[in-house]
């Protein structure tokens, strides 16, 4: 799939391979993926942060897919973890699912979700590349 998002990552600002400082997206369809988190298709929440987070990364992606797009057109990500978590067990839980697609990401940290149990929601917005918007 051919990568609509340009990463913008402006001289003078640290560099890192995880995040781009800026996306930018020509005009044209974009998706944007509510809240996702652990609960798998069976409506389980799985256990753990790691867990949840592989689990909640999935679902972003199933999303993207069923849109006509994938990580590579993803130009923001939210990650809402609940306060106390681990930021780095959670990111390490998202490269296996997510693979190296850099773009703006946003890390908050949160009291509380409205499901008990949840431990991460992930959110996101997409381009959609030309002729693969769904049917409706």
């Amino acid at each position: 799939m051919t990568e609509l998002t340009t990463l913008v990552n402006p001289e003078g600002l640290p560099a890192n391979p995880a995040f781009a400082h800026g996306v930018l997206v020509p005009s044209g369809a974009t998706v944007y993926v509510g809240g996702q988190n652990g609960i798998d298709s069976t409506g389980a929440l799985m256990t753990g942060l790691a867990e949840q987070t592989a689990q909640a990364m999935r679902n972003v992606l199933a999303v993207l897919d069923a849109a006509g797009t994938s990580p590579e057109n993803v130009a923001r990500l939210t990650i809402h973890l609940l306060e106390g978590s681990d930021v780095r067990a959670a990111f390490a839980a998202t490269g296996p699912v997510w693979g190296a697609h850099p773009t703006a990401i946003t890390v908050l940290m949160v009291a509380g979700f409205a499901r008990p149990g949840v431990l991460v929601e992930i959110d996101a917005i997409a381009a959609v590349p030309a002729g693969r918007i769904p049917a409706e």
